[in-house]
């Protein structure tokens, strides 16, 4: 993605009851005051810049266990 941009990363989850949903960055923090969670666990990004490039992990979590997946960012 270009600098300066905003980034959408989904994370669809499913299940009764609803997973607890966690995003994290692999090497780093998520940049502080420029992302957001929404309801849909979809992970946006403001005003990236290249420090934010790098691997991004979301993880579900219920009663039947863990999954996580993956989506790598180049800015």
């Amino acid at each position: 993605v270009a600098a300066g941009s905003t980034v959408e990363l989904p994370c669809g989850t499913q299940g009764d009851p609803l997973p607890w949903v966690q995003w994290h960055k692999e090497r780093g923090d998520l940049p502080w005051g420029r992302h957001e969670v929404d309801r849909e666990h979809t992970l946006r990004l403001y005003a990236v810049s290249p420090a934010d490039a790098g691997t991004y992990i979301c993880t579900a979590q219920s009663q039947l266990g863990i999954v996580a997946a993956t989506a790598v960012l180049r800015v």
